[in-house]
């Protein structure tokens, strides 16, 4: 071709021109050496070159043919003059039927343009973009395409299946995500610090154990291998192996408690096993979790001793308190008759009076603590037993201000009371409602200066009887407050325990309230009064008033009768005696249980005012010989004892007794009970 420059730029354009025209025939030359291609076509109208794959055993054509990825090589007008297996296999159709067709042909719908533009505006000699194809199906794929140029203006395409990509990148991470894993098991299982056997369910041998089931016993990490679990001492036998084996075959979970284990060097080891079963892989294994409970196991008996310790101690205290409970009543029985016994007298001057009246009340205080101890032992135990009877709560509060009316003589209290103006009945304990009232205003007494006031008040509210006691006094500090129900709590005492008390009759008011469907509440301000308020459910439908109980007097009453008193206690046997004998009764007196039934074969009593912790024969023995002398039927047997409580009841009664007082009994009862006889 003749060179025809006009200027300058254009003979170095045509130079420009001729050199990519050297370049392109060098890479021809090259292919056709290398076996690339057979045979090159030139066309002369356009100066171009197209080159042919139809070599059937050349290296690259191999090589191209064995990829995994899609190849096409593509002429200028974007024909495919060549596919590999894989591309038709991704298109779903043969080569024979790719071969020939423009690549946009094969894109989807929607994406047929990006696949055109990318070989048409290759830059930098290549391109890339994710596209969706379109299989012979009809179906569609993301593939992620790249187009390089070839010479002789030709395009290389090669394509991925992003679907396969997505499998292969789910499958790479999920295998890195099991090794990661296993990696973590594996560090868990060797620096567990419990012992952990890794078992074949089916044999139940051991095929795996970590290090600290070797620190636990003493062996080397080969010891356990192939071993089953009763040889290494947790079960006593090969039965008891196997049988625990079918248990986690058919359950998948057990569990044991104190199993003994035994170190190399003969230690006893206490442990604790957890075993599941699960699938791992293809197979099923056992895991065995074994926990050292030694310590465990020590301190837990170590529980169990003290608890049973507590429990003995417990009964020995309330065995102490009722026998306390007896040896105090003892001596107060004596001296409550001494100064009943003095009343009786006439022609008193007033220091005798005086003297009287002060022994008298203080007697009373000693009565309520003695009664205090043996509560306590009721209330932790929970035997306090109610009997309900349907009872006003006026006539409760009436007879506990009589009760606590010298008190507050005493302290020369301003006692304020407001009845209820009409009835309020309730299902309750009567003796124990006004149990409960006179703690509170006990209570309020004590804690109340001189000359202060208290006021006690009964009304209705809804369908709930309220019991409001105020008093004037010292107040509860706040941080005492929510604990004043508590037994034993008491406020700080000064060195002249002026307050008295054993801190036990406010709980024993919330007990009783309690046990009675109620509540109570209290409110305090230091140094400025407190407020309790009861809240008890009142009977909406009551029956028929029943009668209250007689009015009971010291004067004498009734028939004169024979009335032998048996006590130990020298003192409360006469002084009993002499009040009967002040009274009209003639009284005989016997010191222990020999000597009772004796007396009482003589004397051919009426009555028998019987203690019965006597000497000798205790008072339940005397009972039951009296029971049996045909010459006594008919003698009423009265128990006149310190033992108040409900077992002890229960065994007078089927000793034979017909009544049970508890020390020191009101004499005004006793002459009650004499005048019915």
């Amino acid at each position: 071709m003749p060179i025809t420059p006009n200027t300058n730029g254009e003979l170095l354009a045509e130079i420009e021109r001729l050199r990519m025209r050297l370049e392109e025939a060098e890479a021809v030359v090259e292919a056709i050496r290398n076996g690339i291609v057979d045979a090159v076509v030139v066309n002369a109208a356009s100066e171009e070159c197209v080159y042919t794959l139809d070599g059937a055993e050349r290296p690259y054509r191999l090589l191209v043919e064995a990829m995994e990825q899609g190849v096409a090589v593509l002429n200028s007008e974007g024909v495919v003059l060549y596919c590999n297996p894989c591309l038709a296999e991704l298109l779903r159709r043969s080569v024979q039927q790719i071969t020939g067709c423009t690549i946009d042909s094969f894109g989807a719908e929607a994406d047929q343009t990006r696949i055109a533009g990318l070989w048409r505006h290759v830059e930098n000699k290549s391109a890339h973009d994710e596209i969706l194809l379109r299989r012979h199906d009809g179906t569609t794929f993301p593939a992620a395409v790249t187009v390089s140029m070839l010479p002789f203006h030709n395009f290389c395409l090669l394509i991925s299946d992003l679907t396969q990509q997505q499998h292969y990148d789910e499958l790479i991470v999920s295998k890195a995500a099991l090794l990661d894993s296993e990696i973590r098991y594996r560090r868990l299982f060797e620096t567990a610090k419990d012992g952990i056997l890794i078992l074949d369910t089916e044999s139940g041998r051991i095929t795996d154990a970590n290090p600290f089931m070797g620190e636990l016993l003493g062996y080397s990490h080969e010891h356990f291998f192939g071993k089953e679990l009763w040889e290494i001492g947790l079960f006593s036998d090969k039965a008891a192996n196997e049988a625990a084996v079918r248990t986690l075959q058919d359950k998948g979970y057990i569990r044991y408690e104190h199993l003994p284990l035994e170190t190399s060097e003969g230690l006893r080891v206490e442990v604790e096993v957890v075993a599941n079963a699960y699938r791992e892989d293809h197979h099923k294994v056992i895991q065995c979790n074994i926990r050292d409970i030694t310590e465990r196991s020590r301190l837990e008996k170590q529980t169990q001793e003290q608890a049973s310790a507590l429990a003995k101690l417990d009964h020995r205290k309330d065995e102490f308190l009722a026998m306390l409970s007896h040896e105090l009543r003892n001596p107060l029985a004596a001296i409550t008759n001494a100064v009943q016994l003095l009343s009786l007298q006439k022609h008193e001057d007033p220091l005798q009076t005086q003297a009287r009246t002060i022994i008298q009340r203080q007697m009373g205080q000693l009565i309520r603590l003695v009664d205090d101890l043996m509560e306590v032992s009721r209330i932790t135990s929970g035997r306090i037993h109610l009997q309900k009877a349907r009872t006003g709560l006026n006539g409760i509060v009436e007879r506990a201000v009589e009760t606590t009316r010298s008190l507050m003589d005493q302290h020369q209290h301003e006692l304020t009371v407001s009845l209820s103006p009409q009835p309020l009945w309730l299902n309750a304990d009567a003796s124990r409602m006004e149990q409960m009232v006179v703690n509170l205003l006990t209570n309020a007494a004590k804690f109340t200066t001189k000359g202060g006031h208290i006021s006690i008040a009964v009304q209705r509210e809804g369908d709930e009887a309220v019991l409001r006691v105020k008093d004037t006094g010292v107040g509860i500090a706040a941080e005492l407050l929510p604990h004043i129900f508590e037994l034993f709590t008491q406020a700080e005492r000064s060195l002249d325990r002026s307050q008295g008390g054993l801190g036990i009759g406010l709980s024993l008011v919330q007990r009783l309230v309690e046990m009675h469907e109620g509540r109570v509440e209290v409110s305090s301000v230091l140094s400025q009064g407190s407020e309790f308020v009861v809240y008890l459910p009142m009977m909406l439908n009551p029956a028929t008033q029943i009668p209250s109980s007689l009015e009971v007097t010291a004067d004498p009453v009734g028939p004169s009768l024979r009335v032998l008193v048996v006590d130990d206690n020298v003192d409360a046997a006469q002084t009993l005696g002499l009040l009967l004998k002040a009274t009209g009764h003639d009284a005989r007196m016997a010191y222990d249980g020999v000597s009772a039934v004796k007396v009482a074969l003589e004397f051919l009593p009426n009555v028998v005012l019987l203690d019965i912790g006597l000497p000798g024969l205790d008072g339940y023995e005397v009972a039951k010989r009296l029971r049996q002398d045909s010459s006594l039927d008919g003698v009423v047997l009265v128990a006149v004892t310190g033992y108040g409580q409900a077992t002890d009841k229960l065994r007078s009664q089927d000793a034979g007794f017909n009544h049970h007082l508890i020390k020191p009994a009101d004499f005004a009862r006793v002459q009650q009970l004499l005048a019915t006889l």
